[in-house]
């Protein structure tokens, strides 16, 4: 780097060489250069760590802590920050995700870019990053804060798409809810159920899941702002934290609070944990459901073919005419990402040492992760799979004709045991269950038509479709 081209800062440790145009200081420079592996820090952070600024910076002058003159061109610099687009803000956040563990040099890197953009814009006011940006805040408590935050909005985006697909689902639920096909258990032939039957249990999982996170959520509303360095709250003036709880409600629409303990929200991060766990749910029963519907649709000739699944794309380079379940395998490879996130979140939130968890800046990427991930499959797959999804009647009868446990519903007339020997019969033989039946003696040919209902067989009558 010529002369030119960088101007010289200096931190605590000494001078740092820093690109001309950059808007960035000494820390972020060293952070840069010290740890350039990895995902860049997500800037859904980045934005929050500015609305929590801000908030501060309002909060300080109301509270008396900060001139008003300075808080007000902080407030200026950020509004013009969160003004860019993603990709304009990115150019003055350039720090990854594998930094110091407690996110110092990200809130530090927001500090310093506030600090000089303010600088720019009112100059004379010698606005400092630490001493005014940061005023009453500490790394400690504000990339905790960030967290949950981000954390919130990414969940805001993943129940309705996963409202989305129970809704794909209940379409379809109604349309063939009295559409008959043999019932599997064990990858093995069971008694019969309809189509619609089988999709109310998805439907059921998903409201389920979607249930346990809303109930879950709202333990993230719990903010470590006002914490500071160790949980004390050294140096925040009074009244500032409750002020800065209430702007950032109404910037994100939710309740958060600031009355907390502090020591918990800077060494523990519980919350994000067990939210984890839901979404790690969502990822299991996800995983299940495609999982089916990839194999009910196997074929079309030599598979169980009783779904028919959209043609989105060609599914071979070599085989012409091939179409492949692929919304079902991304929301596969998602679901399993999702639990090697959640084996990420779960090591992480048990370390750290004493007053704080080092492990912050993973913890919330790998949240994040697992939250867009879900988000972008679950609607492709309820989209591009469910909305297209038709059913193949003709092999759920043929399926269902030659089913031989169907003959369950012979049990209360003749007897378990008469009953499955009558099914071994049929197997061994290569005959229908009905040939076997009536040549076993125990049934007569009016005695097994009356007896294999199978519509009766399902109790559909006796219930209702899922909403």
């Amino acid at each position: 780097m010529s002369k030119e081209e960088y101007r010289i800062e200096s931190d605590t440790i000494g001078p740092v060489k820093i690109p001309k145009d950059a808007l960035w200081g000494p820390q972020t420079e060293r952070s840069r250069n010290n740890f350039p592996s990895g995902e860049l820090m997500p800037l859904q952070i980045i934005r929050a760590f500015l609305h929590l600024k801000k908030a501060a910076a309002e909060s300080n002058v109301e509270v008396g802590d900060e001139p008003k003159e300075k808080g007000e061109a902080i407030e200026d610099a950020i509004d013009h920050l969160l003004a860019l687009s993603d990709e304009k803000l990115r150019k003055d956040f350039p720090l990854h995700v594998l930094q110091t563990g407690s996110g110092t040099q990200s809130n530090m890197n927001v500090n310093e870019v506030v600090a000089n953009l303010a600088n720019k814009l009112h100059p004379g006011l010698d606005i400092l990053p630490n001493d005014d940006v940061n005023r009453g805040q500490s790394s400690n408590d504000t990339y905790p804060t960030t967290m949950n935050i981000v954390a919130v909005e990414a969940l805001d985006k993943l129940e309705p798409a996963i409202q989305h697909l129970i809704d794909e689902l209940v379409i379809k639920e109604k349309k063939y809810w009295k559409t008959v096909k043999v019932g599997r258990t064990h990858l093995q032939d069971a008694t019969p159920l309809t189509f619609g039957q089988e999709l109310s249990g998805y439907i059921s999982a998903l409201k389920h899941d979607l249930s346990y996170i809303q109930e879950l959520k709202p333990t993230l509303y719990e903010l470590a702002i006002g914490g500071t360095a160790v949980g004390t709250g050294l140096n925040a003036a009074p009244g500032m934290t409750e002020k800065i709880a209430g702007k950032l409600s109404e910037v994100y629409g939710h309740e958060f609070k600031v009355k907390t303990n502090k020591f918990w929200g800077l060494a523990h991060h519980s919350g994000l944990d067990v939210v984890h766990g839901a979404l790690k749910t969502v990822a299991a029963d996800m995983f299940k459901i495609a999982q089916d519907v990839r194999m009910l649709a196997s074929g079309p000739r030599a598979g169980y073919h009783e779904l028919n699944i959209p043609a989105n794309e060609p599914g071979s380079s070599i085989m012409p005419g091939k179409v492949n379940p692929t919304q079902a395998e991304a929301v596969t490879m998602a679901a399993v990402k999702v639990f090697g996130n959640d084996t990420t979140i779960t090591v992480a939130s048990s370390q750290g040492n004493f007053e704080m968890n080092v492990f912050k800046t993973v913890i919330i990427a790998s949240f994040l992760d697992s939250c867009d991930i879900l988000t972008g499959t679950i609607t492709g797959f309820a989209d591009k799979m469910i909305h297209g999804l038709t059913v193949n009647e003709d092999r759920m009868d043929e399926l269902l004709e030659n089913s031989l446990m169907t003959v369950t519903a012979l049990s209360p007339h003749i007897g378990y045991h008469a009953a499955a020997k009558i099914a071994q019969t049929a197997d061994k033989e290569g005959t229908t269950l009905k040939e076997a039946a009536l040549k076993s003696g125990k049934v007569t040919e009016e005695q097994y038509d009356k007896w294999m209902d199978y519509m009766k067989m399902t109790n559909v009558d006796k219930s209702t479709p899922e909403e």
